[in-house]
């Protein structure tokens, strides 16, 4: 089954203007397209863009996920580099945790001690 943009941008929730984007980025390399260039999606295609999505929303830059795809269309042969970046992208995101629970345990301290503290101000006088 095919799906066109409009029908991906409203299941992936993303964007029209996404979808090309990743595409044109070269996130998208076994995209088919028509003889007048419109896009048309397998099923492969979504699973592939959820992909590159979680990536994404995780921090991960384009030109990472650019080359973790091109491994992917390699094969076997590549899987235990693409294991090893995930492996350190899976640390960055570990390491992003870490920094907001801090930043969220300091904000619920103000907050359960708001009326003790008052406002934070700094004095210009």
């Amino acid at each position: 089954m095919e799906f066109t943009i409009k029908q991906v941008a409203e299941r992936t929730q993303l964007p029209a203007s996404t979808l090309r984007f990743y595409d044109r980025a070269g996130l998208m390399p076994l995209l088919k397209k028509t003889e007048y260039g419109t896009r048309k999606y397998s099923e492969m295609d979504i699973c592939w863009l959820e992909l590159v999505r979680c990536l994404r929303d995780s921090g991960m830059p384009l030109e990472n996920i650019k080359a973790f795809m091109l491994l992917c269309l390699e094969g076997s042969s590549t899987s235990e580099q693409r294991k090893e970046m995930l492996q350190q992208h899976r640390q960055n995101i570990m390491k992003q945790m870490e920094m907001l629970n801090c930043s969220l345990d300091v904000i619920d301290y103000k907050l359960e001690h708001y009326n003790e503290i008052g406002i934070f101000h700094i004095d210009t006088k």
